[in-house]
């Protein structure tokens, strides 16, 4: 059995990765690392795990080496953390946002603050097996995409690869409350998120700058902050560089993900679930991809759960894949519906 550690595994996505993990057939957790839990029961946070681990979260201080370490803590502090754990695994896969982007002037423009180990950016391998599934076959070092990030670069990919598309797209992303995280400040709260539709980024959400390194577009993204406690939707906007339809469009979006295990094309002309919902993706590794297409204006959509294919689902493949495991090991399972 493959020796894993989660730092940050008090939080939403280091709890999805406890359950993931867990339930893996070839690995065993060995340490949950949480500086503010430290002595607790994993289960007394995360009570979904009661009956499948006795667990406790481990003060940082007591991480011992082991084979995979990875590293749900919060941006900004992870890269400050991470030169002192890196040498206790062989593989670190990293969940925040400090490791994603390759050029650390652009770090600071989104996430306010200069990296504080720019020389290490260039070392990480972005963690999205669909669009880079050779390189992580290989990868010790990976940097897992934000959820909308993911989510819209598996929408836009298959245009972007064939050029069907001007290179100017507008994405508009919407959001559960989990995607802030447990520690969101009072705009979180139930009485202000309860009901609400909030914009909370215009013109501009920083997982725009991932968009554009993953696919080579010129990405403005905008972000919805919705009642739903979990999921993602995405919905771009493009202009088509010749004339397209609909034919055309599924014959690119069926080849270009024929035979992955994770992501599915739905776009049907009728029923109550013709495009893209993260509804009855919830709990799943899966990502709905859809398309429409009106004139010489294409729509491209897409659908995660945040915190499993939009990140810990991710990282679970992405281990996959370097230790040469099936990649859905851990992963199989298909969601819930209704709920």
């Amino acid at each position: 059995m493959t020796r894993a550690a989660v730092v940050g595994a008090a939080g939403y996505v280091g709890g999805e990765l406890l359950r993931l993990l867990l339930g893996h057939p070839k690995v065993t957790v060995t340490r949950a690392v949480s500086a503010s839990s430290a002595g607790r029961r994993v289960d007394s946070l995360h009570p979904n795990l009661r009956g499948h681990t006795d667990l406790v979260f481990s003060p940082l201080e007591d991480l011992e080496d082991c084979e995979v370490l990875l590293l749900a803590t919060p941006h900004t502090v992870t890269m400050g953390l991470y030169p002192k754990l890196a040498p206790l695994a062989g593989q670190v896969i990293d969940l925040s946002a400090d490791f994603r982007l390759r050029d650390p002037d652009a770090y600071a423009r989104w996430y306010g603050v200069r990296h504080s180990a720019p020389e290490l950016l260039a070392g990480f391998t972005a963690g999205l097996p669909e669009t880079n599934r050779a390189a992580l076959a290989s990868a010790d070092r990976v940097s897992v995409p934000g959820c909308m990030a993911t989510a819209a670069t598996l929408a836009l990919a298959p245009l972007a690869e064939a050029g069907l598309v001007e290179p100017e797209v507008v994405v508009d992303a919407r959001t559960g409350s989990s995607g802030a995280g447990r520690t969101a400040g009072e705009a979180n709260l139930h009485p202000e998120r309860s009901g609400a539709m909030r914009v909370f980024a215009p013109a501009g959400h920083r997982h725009q700058a991932e968009v554009a390194e993953l696919t080579g577009l010129d990405v403005t993204m905008t972000a919805t902050g919705v009642e739903a406690v979990r999921g993602v939707q995405v919905v771009c906007h493009a202009r088509a560089r010749g004339r397209l339809d609909e034919r055309e469009l599924r014959r690119v979006y069926r080849e270009r993900y024929a035979g992955e295990p994770f992501v599915r094309l739905v776009a049907h002309r009728r029923g109550s679930h013709r495009y893209p919902d993260p509804k009855v993706l919830l709990g799943s590794n899966h990502c709905d991809v859809g398309f429409a297409v009106a004139g010489d204006r294409v729509v491209a959509m897409a659908a995660l759960d945040n915190l499993v294919k939009g990140g810990a689902g991710n990282a679970v493949q992405c281990l996959n894949l370097r230790r040469g495991w099936p990649e859905t090991d851990g992963l199989g399972f298909a969601g819930l519906h209704p709920v």
